[in-house]
């Protein structure tokens, strides 16, 4: 996968982890992860697309949303 696509993919995940926690109440990046015992830091860097998020680290926050990876991806196709 080329830097672009990868950083594309990146800017999606995030951007689908941001509507999961706004869905979930969430106004702020900064108020969830508090409440979930998240390093704010990393997750902003997450929903931002600009870190790259290990499987171990989406599936803690898909498992808080109570989502599946497959569900997850499901919503990029």
């Amino acid at each position: 996968m080329n830097k672009k696509a990868l950083d594309t993919l990146l800017k999606e995940i995030g951007e689908q982890l941001g509507k999961l926690r706004r869905r979930k109440g969430y106004a702020t990046i900064k108020e969830f992860a508090k409440k979930y015992k998240l390093p704010a830091i990393q997750y902003w860097r997450i929903e931002k697309g600009k870190a790259n998020v290990t499987i171990k680290s989406l599936g803690r926050i898909l498992a808080i949303h109570r989502v599946s990876f497959d569900k997850f991806f499901c919503t990029f196709m």
